[in-house]
């Protein structure tokens, strides 16, 4: 199996070799070819140049350079574009953090595992050593919502190591912060995901890029998650469902102001029953007005870019003019 390690780095000067060379120790053995991808999204302490050297001492090392610092998810889209490219043999894309958190000796592991037949492997921290209140409390909390919203069980989202098959993880398209919800999209594209213990160590040289600051962004995407994987092919159950319910209950408002005039005498220019009656039948109507304009973004979507909703696992029979596999929903 080829191996493609994508390496997402940002001011990591004093880990990126011992990193290189812990990844060469674990890959090194195996039966596995393989290649490093380091992307250096706009580091400014010196990383940039030593990841330089890197890539011209050793044949193992690629190097992607960002102009500026987009994030770790804009450098793992990098590093996921260049594994996939043309030309590559099938086999698996690693990703792994830069920071030698997680343990390099790791990577066979999840490799051998994805070869069971799985279309990801991802990691799960059992016994992750970080502070608790800034770190694994918020992560905890995270993860649980995530999996009671998405129906989703997974103990460990935010671990960056995860092996994924090269033709899955081609179909990947990754924003905002969506990197954590690599494993959900992959299990919306139909493939089948497992969840292992790997091993994880305390920081030793630099600082971390990650606060509770970021709480708020990822409930954002959360919530972009959850319409993507439920409602990005039919978005007028939701927007539409929302609108009928809010006209029904603008409308039952409406009828209990007009019982309350009709057999108590009641003033309807001073009902706050009415009023909210209205508001209710109004935002009933931009609902599903909304959804109507989904729908149509939905169908220019799929139309206009050739995206299709569903992804092809494999054909047969088709002899010499054997399709390629469909790309999947966007």
């Amino acid at each position: 199996m080829h191996v493609s390690v994508v390496v997402p780095i940002y001011n990591e000067r004093d880990n990126v070799e011992p990193l290189c060379d812990a990844l060469r120790n674990s890959l090194g053995p195996s039966a596995h070819d393989y290649e490093l991808i380091l992307v250096d999204d706009g580091s400014t302490d010196g990383t940039r140049e030593r990841l330089r050297g890197l890539a011209a001492e050793r044949e193992e090392v690629r190097l992607v350079e960002l102009r500026r610092n987009y994030g770790q998810t804009a450098a793992m889209s990098a590093g996921l574009e260049f594994a996939c490219r043309p030309g590559l043999p099938e086999g698996a894309v690693v990703t792994i953090d830069g920071d030698l958190q997680n343990d390099p000796a790791d990577i066979p592991l999840v490799v051998d595992k994805l070869a069971e037949g799985y279309g990801m492997v991802h990691g799960w921290r059992r016994n992750r050593q970080d502070k608790w209140l800034s770190r694994k409390l918020p992560s905890l909390l995270a993860n649980r919502l995530i999996s009671w919203s998405t129906g989703f069980k997974c103990r460990d989202l935010g671990c960056t190591l995860k092996a994924i098959r090269r033709d899955i993880a081609a179909d990947l398209r990754l924003y905002g912060e969506m990197h954590r919800f690599i494993p959900i999209m992959v299990h919306w594209h139909g493939a089948r995901c497992t969840e292992i213990p790997t091993h994880h160590h305390p920081r030793l040289h630099g600082e971390s890029k990650y606060g509770i600051g970021r709480t708020f962004g990822v409930l954002m995407d959360l919530v972009t998650i959850v319409y993507l994987t439920r409602f990005s092919q039919n978005p007028m159950r939701l927007f539409g469902g929302l609108g009928a319910v809010a006209t029904l209950l603008g409308g039952a408002m409406g009828v209990v102001s007009l019982a309350m005039k009709l057999f108590g005498g009641a003033d309807l220019t001073g009902n706050p029953l009415l009023y909210a009656g209205c508001f209710a039948g109004l935002a009933g109507l931009q609902l599903l007005l909304m959804g109507m304009i989904a729908e149509m973004a939905s169908r220019t979507l799929y139309e206009s870019q050739g995206s299709r909703p569903y992804a092809i696992e494999s054909t047969a029979g088709f002899g010499a003019q054997e399709p390629l596999p469909g790309r999947a929903a966007a």
